[in-house]
């Protein structure tokens, strides 16, 4: 299942940290796409996890697997951006060039990691090493395909681990009430304990930009998937007994 770790919101002071500076004009197509906006209010919800022993592993899987990209891949980065988030309102990228993904990969903090089933790939996720050693699980997300089969929970699972390995003393991300329906309500599964919640008003198209410009796959309005994301929240913690 997918989640904006920017990803969750389209906050100024997190576009001027991600985003590298822009060397040429937007994509007229990108600005088409997105031109007719509403003011929507958007909940991104921060989470952490403090200790390797916290995370609670979903159940284990023969038929997948992770991978490291070892060599910087714009391409491929740029393709899992839109092919999953084009459904939940992952818009701040759009507009990079492919100089822009470079910068953004090229940097040895950063790790991009291949999930795959039965050797095909699935989904991805993002790492970066950050000050105090603190990793982000910048972005996280699995292919519409793919999210059917259970897999966002042991894909999870892998995400941390990983994250452990790169020396992490704190594990964090933050989603939205834009993201999958099930999104928080997996990091709240895996362990991920909430630190800290935003309201934001930000300017949206009414439904989301799907996986290319003109593609035509239907897409939800803003509307239906904040609704769909607080009913997975509520089913979620009725579901979920509570601490010792």
């Amino acid at each position: 299942m997918p989640s904006r770790s920017r990803k969750a919101s389209l906050t100024s002071d997190h576009l001027a940290r991600r985003s590298p500076p822009a060397t040429n004009p937007p994509n007229n197509r990108v600005l088409l796409t997105v031109r007719l906006l509403v003011n929507v209010q958007v909940i991104t919800t921060h989470l952490e996890m403090n200790a390797p022993e916290e995370l609670r592993r979903s159940s284990s899987r023969t038929d997948a697997d992770v991978v490291r990209v070892a060599i910087p891949s714009p391409e491929l980065n740029r393709f899992f951006y839109t092919a999953i988030g084009g459904d939940w309102y992952w818009l701040d990228r759009l507009p990079w060039t492919y100089d822009d993904w470079q910068r953004y990969l090229d940097r040895p903090e950063l790790q991009t990691w291949l999930v795959t089933v039965g050797g095909v790939p699935a989904g991805y996720f993002e790492l970066e090493l950050q000050a105090g050693d603190d990793v982000e699980i910048v972005y996280f997300g699995i292919l519409p395909q793919y999210t059917v089969a259970g897999l966002g929970g042991w894909a999870l699972s892998r995400a941390v681990d990983c994250a452990w390995a790169m020396g992490a003393k704190r594990v964090w991300v933050h989603t939205c009430d834009l993201d999958h329906p099930r999104a928080l309500a997996n990091y709240l599964a895996r362990g991920f304990k909430v630190f800290k919640t935003e309201t934001k008003d930000e300017d949206l198209p009414v439904r989301s930009v799907g996986p290319w410009p003109g593609s035509g796959k239907p897409t939800e309005t803003f509307a239906a998937i904040k609704a769909a994301s607080a009913a997975g929240l509520a089913l979620c913690r009725a579901s979920t007994p509570p601490s010792p």
